[in-house]
């Protein structure tokens, strides 16, 4: 191939996999909002051209058709490029880096495998991502699905477990993503699922942890619940203007919630936000909550405004600041 192709389905995915055999295809997972998308689209193309072995195609990251790809591989910001081989992934570049993205295609297109000093560079910013999962809240269960719906008997039972003695916990979703539910293994040398935290020190699985409740010591190890909506409305109320998004501040990971930090910007009020990636009880509690389904979601003062919509219609209208500023 010598042109950037765009992929707008899984089949064509699988595909190209298919018609590519062992040769490297190089998959671009990109926003049409993210300018920085655009410039890598171009070096895209560029490098289809010196390369005309390797595949090179560009996906929508956010795009209905493709969403359980992006789901499949972790995809959670843009640009980022997936490198694959007879349909098997060999390598990861998040960012847009034009310079490392040519070495690694001048690499792998040879190899089929990351250098030395790459897979360094993997592990050690995997092994940041999990010390910040696990200590995303003081206790964590890292389980097959959610704690609302639980995909595996040990997990299911481990849930019912935690919640009958009142265990305060929030959940990671390991078949969401195979590069923590792997890298897990390893860096916590426990080969199985579930598996549970309590102030970033692994307690162990579903054995460990009766063995604690029969004992009496779960209860005094873990810490206590509150009900969601006592939780839901202390984290509403934590700041004046509290902004529920996918990403925070500094990077967004959906396209509305850059738009609606672009707005806010723009106000001069100030602002916190709350990543609802990292907190599944809360991105699908206040759903209900709210009766709001989608996000980004406004609060202020505890009272909903609303998404993105919402905020475009009060910035054309003038009524933004003032309420913002809880003032209407």
């Amino acid at each position: 191939m010598a042109d950037l192709v765009e992929i707008t389905s899984e089949q064509q995915l699988e595909d190209l996999f298919v018609k590519t055999g062992k040769c490297l295809v190089v998959v671009h997972f990109h926003a049409s909002w993210a300018p920085q998308c655009a410039q890598m689209n171009d070096v895209m193309a560029e490098l289809a051209k010196e390369h005309p072995h390797t595949a090179f195609v560009k996906l929508e990251a956010e795009a209905e058709a493709v969403a359980e790809v992006s789901e499949k591989y972790g995809i959670v910001s843009v640009p980022t490029f997936l490198f694959f081989k007879g349909g098997q992934k060999v390598d990861r570049l998040d960012g847009a880096r034009a310079p490392e993205l040519d070495k690694m295609v001048q690499r792998l297109e040879v190899t089929g495998s990351p250098g030395g000093s790459t897979e360094s560079t993997k592990t050690t910013d995997l092994n940041q991502r999990l010390k910040k999962l696990i200590n995303a809240a003081p206790c964590m269960l890292f389980m097959k699905g959610s704690s609302q719906e639980p995909r595996c008997g040990f997990s299911r039972q481990l849930v019912a477990l935690l919640k009958e003695h009142n265990v305060q916990f929030s959940s990671f979703d390991i078949l969401s993503d195979e590069e923590v539910r792997q890298g897990l293994k390893t860096y916590a040398n426990w080969p199985t699922y579930p598996q549970v935290y309590v102030n970033g020190e692994l307690i162990g699985g579903l054995d460990i942890v009766k063995e604690m409740a029969e004992s009496g010591e779960l209860e005094n190890a873990c810490p206590k619940a509150v009900t969601l909506e006592h939780r839901l409305k202390a984290l509403i109320n934590r700041s004046p203007v509290l902004l529920f998004m996918k990403g925070n501040k500094e990077e967004a990971r959906c396209g509305f919630s850059r738009q609606t930090l672009t707005i806010l910007n723009g106000t001069g009020v100030d602002y916190d936000t709350f990543d609802i990636l990292q907190d599944e009880e809360v991105r699908q509690g206040l759903k209900t909550y709210s009766n709001w389904p989608t996000y980004p979601q406004l609060y202020v003062n505890g009272e909903l405004i609303g998404g993105v919509d919402i905020l475009k219609e009060l910035q054309e209208s003038g009524g933004l600041v003032s309420t913002l500023k809880g003032e209407i």
